[in-house]
């Protein structure tokens, strides 16, 4: 898209837009800031030094930082302007399952759905909106604002546990624990999948590096290079008739974007309902019955819960442990896949 202010040329993109201007003759020695005034008429002359000073404009593309630099005549000036930042989440009367909660934390059992953090496309009805409002002036403040410290994240269409900070003493702690990812025995993270057929060994290791993929950035891949190490432990509880789809068990000793997603989806074993990484599965829903076909189409995400968190207390070091039975929808689909008995989630598994 190409706009005019001024004589600065506008070039959208999805995150950003550039700005582009080619100094002329007469504007040969003229303060950068005041070039910038002239051709960009709707930002203001303190708003462009900012953004100078921040590294957001080039001259002939090297990074100029002084708003006093004299253009000179033929220069291409850049301006690389971001987008506004979002405002201060405010509080939402959103409900909540709080499973625990005192000064320092608070325990949440998050519902399929619900988006933890503000972001594109989701600046309101979050769970940091929802925290705010329900913590209240407990919230005694991170990094000097008045708002959850969000430790770790669920993707939105996975259920299960989270903890929250409410404290930056409590935000630190849990960071360290988190940053560990269980390997100094503090830190539990367990979560129940529903994943297409049955894999080779009842018990495994999955250990790739990830990262987002070049051609479609939304989604993360398995690298040969570059990337994180990601590290998920698995194991069978349940296998349905047929061995359609098994009921698993993943331990994370990293908590990588997406990861036990895209590591089942690697070793051939993608979650059920997982549009991104398990397309290639969909036809194999006209195999299921009658049933289970209705459970899966009214489960409407992916197959993934996170049903137990321990952890230290930041403050008291004791060791917490919770657990969170299946919500309704992913309880359905294992039982329609006979992976479970009757309506207690929490029952032994039919067969392993």
């Amino acid at each position: 898209m190409r706009d005019d202010v001024g004589d600065c040329m506008v070039m959208e993109t999805h995150f950003h837009d550039l700005r582009r201007i080619v100094v002329d003759t007469a504007e040969t020695g003229e303060r950068l800031d005041r070039m910038l005034v002239a051709h960009c008429g709707d930002l203001s002359r303190s708003r462009l030094k900012a953004l100078i000073e921040a590294g957001r404009v080039t001259a002939d593309g090297r990074k100029i930082g002084e708003a006093r630099y004299r253009v000179k005549s033929g220069e291409t000036i850049v301006l690389d302007l971001p987008p506004p930042e979002p405002a201060e989440p405010e509080g939402e009367n959103i409900p909540l399952a709080v499973i625990y909660e005192d000064e320092q934390i608070i325990v949440i059992d998050k519902p399929a759905g619900l988006v933890v953090h503000p972001g594109a496309g989701h600046w309101t009805g979050t769970l940091v909106n929802a925290l705010i409002a329900h913590c209240g002036e407990s919230l005694s403040g991170i990094g000097g604002v008045k708002r959850p410290g969000i430790v770790h994240r669920l993707d939105k269409d996975t259920s299960g546990l989270l903890v929250v900070a409410k404290t930056d003493a409590a935000h630190a702690a849990l960071s360290a624990q988190f940053a560990a990812h269980g390997r100094d025995g503090r830190l539990i993270r367990k979560y129940a999948a529903i994943v297409w057929g049955v894999t080779d060994r009842m018990r495994g290791t999955v250990r790739t590096q990830l990262g987002r993929m070049d051609a479609n950035r939304q989604k993360i891949g398995v690298l040969r290079t570059g990337g994180r190490v990601a590290i998920t432990h698995y194991e069978t509880i349940a296998r349905g008739s047929d061995d359609i789809a098994s009921l698993i068990q993943c331990s994370l000793e990293t908590g990588r974007t997406h990861q036990i997603r895209v590591h089942m989806a690697h070793i051939g074993h993608p979650l059920l309902g997982d549009e991104a990484y398990g397309k290639g599965f969909a036809s194999r829903a006209s195999r299921l019955s009658a049933p289970a076909r209705e459970a899966l189409a009214g489960l409407a995400r992916q197959a993934l819960h996170a049903e137990t968190l321990g952890f230290h207390h930041p403050t008291r070091g004791d060791k917490l442990e919770f657990n969170s039975p299946f919500p309704e929808d992913f309880r359905a689909l294992a039982q329609s896949l006979h992976l479970i008995h009757g309506t207690d989630p929490n029952q032994t598994p039919l067969r392993r």
